[in-house]
């Protein structure tokens, strides 16, 4: 410590304050060493904290021990700094630091914890493995990048508690133990002491409490909730995640949309300072899915999917026409200049489309002299120009085709049409594109349980028209429901609720759902619906996607303080871990040894 600190330093400002106008003022600043510099006398510290980086000058003729002190200090030594703030010298001047006019000339140093040398640098980009960086989360946290992703999540937390408020909202907290009702992902099981062999659940979502919520007369609810689903994992998906969860009695879907659509502006203008045009256009989810093969699109872009099994039925190609009577599809994107695209280009497309189903590629190009296609003996010259006319296709466009099962075409030719828009710098920079996805199916066939599941969960409500053919037709039957896609992202889903045990106990029937297991695990619920139950519906946002995206990250992990792995373990704290024979003895738990 240098002897002329007597007594504690008060910090005065933060790392990022200081600018020309501060010339002359005694500051006092703490934060961590960025890095240091020796320069022959004078030693330079770049001086950091969440704010931003402040130049700090060492120079001998102040004081030998604390020039001294100075040159023994290593990277993310925690100092505090006594000084004087001075223009930088002319030419000295960093335009791209927020306090680049300025540096503090220093009076006094104290040292208040030393580091190790890090595993990484703790920079913009550090460098380091994932695995390496979520190991010392706490470090990783004090890059700059990072550091603004949080920043980010906390501007989007207080704008979406602002607006609601501001529309008449009231934000109440739901339990975090509940009773498991698995229809759906896998939930978390919590076991309990004092009832041993009963287990609470950790919510994947507050669905049924919010409902009740309506029953209760709080017509307009939210909470940022944490929410819990035992799954597989992905970039955009973790195993406790947090949601904006939203309802509201007596509305229709418009009202949702209206709603909504004032939130995501009133969010971009906070956030971002971005002015966004409303209303978001709509799509039904057939027609999402006979345009772009999925029920969340990137409408950024253009290169819908396009239908050509009316000129393929008239084709010798009997790949084509057995598709075709086997009830597929055939279908293809038009890609605008990919004519210059390569027949080994065109294979490893084919190869990275094969995880989806898709058994081949076929293409056809259009130049000024005429159409080239590996289709040509397959077809007339007459039909090989109406597919080209029916793409719209110009010289030096490439028409690239899969023909198999409806699913094997949407997936691949989505997977494809992202792929190339990606690659070939068609999606415009730091544009943001929203869209509706309307009418989904109620019910979805599982075959693993051979019988129909919720689409969206078993409270949605059918369409009116559709009610009746939940006893005859239950794959015909469409939903009351609705999701938020911006930018490729589902970022919220929701729907209008079934509000009676009438229309309520049909839904159970169609999912195989008898009386007595509808009572066991819903039978609050649907006594609830006896005491009047209002009309109601909401949505829930995936609060870690949306901030991703507004923070321009391609992982949620990104915008997570402390997020799990893939495989949903936490490298830093070492959890999941095994707990005592004490502790399981108590819980009346005892572990089976692993088989196999």
């Amino acid at each position: 410590m240098h002897t002329e600190t007597k007594k504690r330093l008060k910090r005065t400002h933060t790392c990022g304050d200081l600018q020309a106008q501060h010339e002359g003022q005694e500051v006092v600043l703490m934060g961590w060493v960025h890095r240091r510099r020796d320069h022959g006398g004078l030693i330079f510290i770049d001086l950091r904290d969440r704010y931003g980086l402040t130049q700090i000058v060492f120079n001998p003729q102040e004081s030998e021990d604390m020039h001294e002190l100075a040159s023994t200090l290593g990277t993310e030594y925690v100092i505090a700094v006594k000084g004087i703030v001075r223009p930088r010298p002319e030419g000295m001047v960093n335009p791209n630091m927020q306090t680049g006019e300025i540096e503090v000339l220093a009076k006094d140093l104290k040292v208040l914890n030393p580091s190790k040398t890090p595993p990484f640098l703790i920079d913009d980009d550090s460098g380091a493995k994932e695995d390496l960086q979520l190991k010392y989360r706490y470090l990783d946290l004090r890059r700059p990048p990072l550091q603004q992703a949080i920043l980010c999540r906390h501007k989007v937390y207080q704008a979406v508690r602002g607006f609601l408020d501001n529309d008449g909202f009231i934000e109440i907290e739901t339990p975090i133990l509940m009773k498991s009702t698995p229809e759906g992902a896998r939930d978390y099981l919590v076991p309990s002491r004092n009832f041993k062999g009963k287990f609470y659940a950790l919510p994947q979502s507050p669905q049924t409490y919010k409902q009740i919520l309506m029953i209760s007369g709080f017509d307009k609810y939210y909470q940022i909730a944490k929410c819990f689903r035992d799954e597989d994992l992905r970039a955009d998906r973790q195993p406790e995640f947090t949601q904006i969860d939203i309802e509201m009695s007596f509305v229709e879907p418009e009202d949702i949309f209206d709603m909504v659509e004032r939130m995501m502006v009133y969010i971009f203008k906070e956030v971002l300072g971005r002015a966004i045009d409303r209303p978001f256009p709509r799509l039904s989810y057939d027609e999402a899915m006979a345009q772009y093969g999925t029920d969340r699109p990137d409408i950024r872009f253009d290169m819908p999917l396009i239908d050509i099994s009316h000129v393929a039925r008239r084709c010798d190609f009997r790949v084509f026409t057995q598709v075709l009577e086997g009830g597929g599809h055939i279908k293809g994107i038009k890609v605008s200049g990919g004519a210059s695209l390569s027949r080994k280009q065109i294979d490893a497309l084919a190869e990275e489309m094969k995880p989806f189903g898709a058994k081949g590629l076929s293409t056809i190009k259009r130049s000024d002299t005429g159409i080239d296609s590996s289709l040509a003996k397959f077809f007339s010259q007459e039909d090989l120009e109406e597919i080209v006319r029916t793409f719209d296709a110009q010289p030096g466009d490439v028409c690239l085709i899969v023909a198999d099962q409806p699913h094997i075409v949407a997936s691949s030719l989505s997977f494809l049409r992202t792929k190339l828009a990606q690659e070939r710098g068609l999606i415009p920079e730091n544009a943001f594109q929203h869209c509706w996805i309307t009418q989904f199916p109620l019910l979805e066939y599982d075959e693993d349980r051979d019988r129909y599941v919720a689409a969206h969960h078993p409270f949605t409500a059918p369409r009116q028209e559709d009610i009746e053919l939940l006893a005859t037709q239950p794959e015909k039957a469409k939903a009351k429901a609705y999701d938020l896609v911006l930018n490729g992202h589902e970022i919220a889903g929701g729907s209008i609720r079934i509000h009676t045990s009438e229309i309520q106990n049909r839904m159970f029937r169609a999912l195989g759902i008898d009386e007595h297991e509808a009572k066991e695990k819903f039978g609050f619920l649907l006594d609830a619906f006896e005491y009047g139950a209002p009309p109601h519906g909401g949505i829930a946002f995936g609060f870690d996607r949306l901030v991703m995206i507004l923070a321009g990250k391609t992982s949620i992990r990104d915008v997570i303080a402390f997020p799990k792995t893939t495989s949903a373990s936490s490298l830093m704290d070492d959890s999941p871990s095994k707990v005592s024979e004490e502790q399981l003895k108590e819980l009346g738990l005892c572990l089976r040894p692993e088989i196999g």
